[in-house]
């Protein structure tokens, strides 16, 4: 199962920044296997799905805490 990409269209990439982490061994090794099984084309793009679940699960509400925090302001 790939994992398709988002952002942008054929034709334009988005910018994307560079963000060192360290993560413990064996979630390393896990993400290594969904690679080498063909779950994701690499390490990266495993992390880019996550963290794209992340932001659909949790974004409104951060959102939404910062708009309060900018009125309190």
């Amino acid at each position: 199962m790939r994992v398709p990409s988002h952002g942008g269209t054929n034709m334009e990439k988005p910018h994307m920044e560079r963000v060192t982490i360290r993560l413990p061994r064996q979630q390393v090794e896990i993400l290594q296997l969904m690679v080498d099984t063909g779950d994701f084309p690499s390490i990266s793009e495993a992390v880019r799905a996550a963290i794209r679940d992340l932001i659909d699960e949790r974004g409104e509400k951060a959102m939404e805490r910062l708009k309060s925090l900018s009125k309190m302001a």
